[in-house]
């Protein structure tokens, strides 16, 4: 880090432009700066999808849902046509799953208006689209100048500026701070630039500063503190939940799940039947009103295990076999692998431990 104490220059969006269009990442929904000049415009739902799909993921992690979902529905048309239950079932695994109900939803509203708006009250109108996204959809897709702050771009100019309130309460000042930068030309390669910088040079710990095109302006570096920044409140210790669930099989390879209500943790979302989620372990009783036809349940010897945002979750597994004319209060037998594909990753990995144990003689 320099030893000087103030920063010999004011940071401008033009440094960080020319970057850009040396060093832009390529990425599958963006059209980069060389396209731009040529006259290619980003196509706003193609912008919009993939900013709904890095909502908390990353971008390797969204990648492969990306190029599935825009094969199968290339427009906002396409899928504002699919069965929900399609949609949903491709985007198991990706997480927060009201993203996909919204996603969907969305889709429909702008099928029938005709097109997405492009300004930022206009997308915020939409289902599923709050401030960010409006922000990122108005900037990317139509070149309005609105501030983008995603979590790289907050650690970019919380050290830009040596913002040390801790986030979440820096937000604010963080967003007024970008939004003073943005320029009215190529806002929207801008905000790209800010997601870019942050991921690839000003990295949470031990950033490039040497090659960025703000490390000249940066407050933080020249206070040698660009690595402590920015600073987070300290986090709560994460709850902890219990439920049992009923893996079943037939004799042809089908497995129980049902549908989730949609209100509620992974809504409109399949799995195989469980109990409540509940801060004490469900009793016996609990578990023999859920479970969804009489059998000779019995445990997996393994328990499937997941960490949500929020809190954390144990499922015990219960397994039995089914006959081909079971029945289910709860739910209807599928082909496993269908059922285990449409399933999101804490429920599919209770259907595999029962699957296993099935297999196994349990």
């Amino acid at each position: 880090m320099p030893a000087s104490r103030a920063p010999v220059e004011t940071p401008g969006a033009e440094a960080l432009l020319r970057w850009y269009d040396r060093a832009a990442r390529a990425l599958p929904w963006r059209v980069g700066p060389a396209e731009r000049r040529a006259g290619v415009r980003p196509d706003p739902y193609r912008v919009w999808l993939s900013e709904i799909m890095l909502q908390q993921t990353t971008v390797a992690a969204a990648g492969p849902y990306f190029a599935r979902f825009t094969t199968l529905w290339p427009d906002v048309a396409a899928l504002a046509a699919a069965p929900r239950e399609a949609v949903l079932a491709e985007w198991a695994g990706l997480g927060y799953y009201a993203r996909a109900r919204n996603l969907h939803a969305c889709a429909q509203t702008v099928a029938a208006l005709g097109e997405f708006p492009e300004d930022e009250e206009g997308l915020r109108a939409l289902p599923g689209i709050g401030p960010y996204t409006a922000a990122a959809v108005a900037a990317i897709a139509f070149d309005k100048p609105a501030a983008v702050v995603d979590g790289n771009v907050e650690r970019v100019f919380a050290r830009l500026f040596a913002v040390e309130t801790p986030l979440p309460d820096a937000k604010p000042a963080i967003r007024a701070r970008v939004a003073a930068l943005v320029p009215n030309a190529r806002p929207g390669d801008f905000a790209q630039a800010t997601m870019d910088l942050g991921a690839t040079l000003c990295a949470p710990r031990r950033p490039l500063c040497g090659a960025c095109p703000w490390a000249a302006a940066c407050v933080a570096r020249a206070r040698g503190i660009a690595e402590t920044l920015p600073r987070k409140a300290p986090k709560a210790a994460k709850p902890h939940r219990c439920g049992v669930a009923f893996v079943a099989l037939r004799a042809d390879g089908a497995t129980l799940v049902e549908t989730r209500p949609d209100s509620g943790l992974l809504g409109g979302m399949s799995g195989p039947v469980c109990t409540d989620w509940t801060a004490a372990p469900p009793d016996a009783a609990a578990v023999a009103a859920a479970a969804p036809f009489s059998a000779d349940w019995i445990e997996a010897g393994a328990e499937a295990r997941h960490v949500f945002t929020h809190f954390t979750l144990s499922l015990r597994v219960m397994v039995a076999r089914a006959p081909l004319h079971a029945a289910p209060a709860r739910g209807a037998f599928r082909p496993f692998d269908a059922a285990r594909r449409a399933a999101p990753t804490a429920l599919r990995k209770a259907l595999d431990i029962g699957a296993a144990a099935l297999r196994n003689g349990v």
